[in-house]
Order: C-alpha cells, then sequence, then structure tokens
C-alpha cells in the first residue's frame, strides 16, 4: 500500500526550523514549548535523523527548571499579522503546564525506542523522573492534575483541569512507568497516580473545566482519553462515533473546534491515531489520505484549511505538525520499534509483575 505521509519530507522540514542549540520552535520566527518540541524530536527519530533527535533530547535536560517543569511559550497567546495569515511571536505569555513538562517521558522512551537506543536511557531517567515529581505535584485530591504550576500560595483548587491534558499525562505517566521497569526502580506511586487520573477521567467529568468553560467543543477533548488508553477500545469506538459528525468534515479532516470550519492537520493525525487505539485502521488511515491537499511543497503540512472560505490558514508550517503526521505515519505502517507505543495500553492500571516479561515485546526484546 502506497505510503500516506513523506516522512523524509517532514524531517527535512523540522530539521530546518531546529536550532543551533538542539531546539525546535513552532515556526521560523519561535514559539517554543516543551510538549511541541517533544512531537517534533519524536518525528525526527522516527525518521532515523538520529544527530538531530539527539540534541533536541539533550536540549530539553538544558531547559529544564529546578523543580522538573518547564517553561514555555503559550501558543494560544500569539497574535497573527495584519493579513490574518502569519502568527507574530514577538514576546509571548509564558506558562509551566503540567502535561507539556509531563510529555517528556513520551518523548524520551518514543524516540530512544525509534533510535534503538535503549541503553541511553540512564541518561535521560533523572529528567523523566524529576519532569514526573513536578506533574505528580500539581495532582487534586480528586486524581485529576491541575494544568498549570501554582504561583505563589496560589491553590491547587484554584486552577482549572483539563480533559485532554489529564489524558496525555495518563499516557506520559505510562512511559515513566516502562522507563522505571527497564531500569529496575520502584514506579509504585506513578501507578496510584495514574489510576487515580483515569478515574477521575472516566467517572468524575465534573472535575474537569470547573472554571466555567466548556472546552468539549474541542476536538482534543473528545478524543485524547481514547488515543491515551483510558478507556477500552470499546468504549473508545463507542466514544468516537458519538460525536464523529461533529468533528469529522467529510473529506477533508478533523476540525479543531466543533463550531469553527477549521481543520487541522495536526488534530486530524492525532485522531488517527486514537482510532488506531479503537481498532479503527481504515478509519485512521482515510483521515490521513485526506490530508493530502494541506502537504506543502517545501516541505512539512500546512496548519489547516479553513474550508468555508477555502484558503489555508494560518499560513504556517508548524514543526508539530511534521511530527504528528510522522507519528501517525508510523503507527500506522508499523515502521519503527515502538511503533505502537502511543495507541495501546502497555500498562494495566490493576497491578502486573515488575520483572522483563511484564514489559512489551519491543522493550523487553
Amino acid at each position: 500500500m502506497a505510503r500516506l505521509v513523506d516522512i523524509a519530507a517532514c524531517a527535512r522540514h523540522i530539521e530546518v526550523l531546529q536550532r543551533p542549540d538542539g531546539a525546535i520552535p513552532w515556526i521560523e520566527a519561535g514559539i517554543w514549548d516543551a510538549w511541541n518540541h517533544g512531537e517534533a524530536a519524536m518525528g525526527l527519530a522516527i525518521a532515523g535523523r538520529a544527530c538531530a533527535a539527539g540534541a533536541a533530547l539533550d536540549h530539553l535536560i538544558e531547559r529544564q527548571d529546578a523543580d522538573g517543569g518547564w517553561t514555555g511559550d503559550l501558543g494560544a497567546s500569539v497574535p497573527l499579522d495584519d493579513a490574518n495569515k502569519r502568527l507574530v511571536p514577538g514576546t509571548p505569555a509564558t506558562a509551566r503546564d503540567t502535561n507539556f513538562s509531563g510529555y517528556v517521558a513520551v518523548t524520551v522512551l518514543r524516540s530512544l525506542l525509534a533510535l534503538g537506543a535503549l541503553s541511553e536511557l540512564p541518561r535521560y531517567w533523572p529528567m523523566v523522573k524529576a519532569a514526573m515529581d513536578f506533574v505528580l505535584a500539581h495532582q487534586t485530591p480528586h486524581g485529576d492534575i491541575v494544568w498549570r504550576a501554582r504561583s505563589g500560595t496560589e491553590t491547587l483548587g484554584a486552577i482549572d483541569s483539563l480533559r485532554a491534558g489529564n489524558a496525555s499525562l495518563y499516557k506520559a505517566l505510562e512511559c515513566a512507568i516502562l522507563m522505571g521497569r527497564l531500569l529496575d526502580l520502584p514506579v509504585d506511586e506513578w501507578m496510584a497516580a495514574r489510576r487515580r487520573i483515569g478515574a477521575a477521567l472516566r467517572e468524575n467529568d465534573a472535575r474537569f473545566d470547573r472554571m466555567g468553560t466548556d472546552r468539549r467543543r474541542y476536538a482534543m477533548d473528545w478524543y485524547y482519553p481514547v488515543l491515551a488508553g483510558v478507556v477500552s477500545a470499546e468504549a473508545g469506538r463507542a466514544r468516537l462515533y458519538a460525536r464523529w459528525t461533529d468533528f469529522v468534515e467529510p473529506g477533508l479532516g478533523c476540525r479543531c473546534v466543533s463550531d469553527e470550519p477549521w481543520v487541522t492537520a495536526a488534530e486530524t493525525a492525532e485522531l488517527a491515531l486514537a482510532c488506531l487505539a479503537a481498532g479503527k485502521r481504515e478509519q485512521a488511515r482515510a483521515l490521513i489520505a485526506n490530508l493530502g491537499p494541506l502537504k506543502a511543497g517545501a516541505g512539512g503540512y500546512w496548519m489547516g484549511w479553513q474550508f468555508a472560505e477555502e484558503i489555508i490558514w494560518p499560513v504556517e508550517r508548524p514543526s508539530w505538525t511534521s511530527g504528528a503526521l510522522i507519528l501517525a505515519a508510523d503507527a500506522l505502517d508499523r515502521l519503527t520499534p515502538g511503533s505502537d507505543l502511543l495507541v495501546r495500553n502497555w500498562v494495566p492500571e490493576i497491578p502486573v509483575r515488575k520483572d522483563a516479561a511484564s514489559l512489551p515485546a519491543f522493550l523487553s526484546g
């Protein structure tokens, strides 16, 4: 079957954007955060760009805050230019996002698997452990993790918790647990924290968006619990089916939000991963095939398509969009070791043996 994504072209685009210090900004003009940097880094690793991927991982070590988190730019705060076409970073607001920090565990494990470099895990373990400590310091008694670090004497109760962010952290903890088991280190605390996140997402939806903003119009809140393995494949199929027509524009892709005529390449790629997690491979392949018109001739993918006006918008090719497409292509066609890492739940919430036999074949083999 023909390859849907030109992985080499996407990786070249990411490399063009990568800075000499290893940082991978969103676009040429800037914007950096640990989550989107990590998405691009995993794309480089899957594409076999070992030096560039290694530089990206090392940059995370260098940029980590003392308490284990990362300070990143808030992309949502970045305005468009006067023509309403290009992002103008300037001096964006920053935040210390818990999900963005925790995602480093996914970045490290997926990258090392793709590169066949698990022997390098001890080098990155202190960074991963510190990141998990930072994340779990922001878990409430109800199990949910607030979206950002506290400021001064601020309490956790004053900060919102996000569904998509908590689902992503559920997967991040899974990856951290797998790495801990590889190193024969204790992970019981992380197992317990992950079970509490899962319970909150499945049984206590009122914990999310407590500040009055209904984020269920966002596609990520819809598909991320499926993608991250918070729900079973059967429940995942039901969840996707329930709102498929709200978010999926036939022949185009996945809307970023249900009430805007804008499909985005990254959300579509992530929805394809969610479909794989739910056992819907053909739907996943069709979603990626629909993104053909967003392939950029110079490499990478345009961020999105405004289908009411029939225009590419904004006129940007983010590094993380290329990374997301590479991840989806890898999972679809099982191209590299660990290609199933993001689309299967490898750590049951009920504890299992901690020896090598309890690890996935791509880790223990």
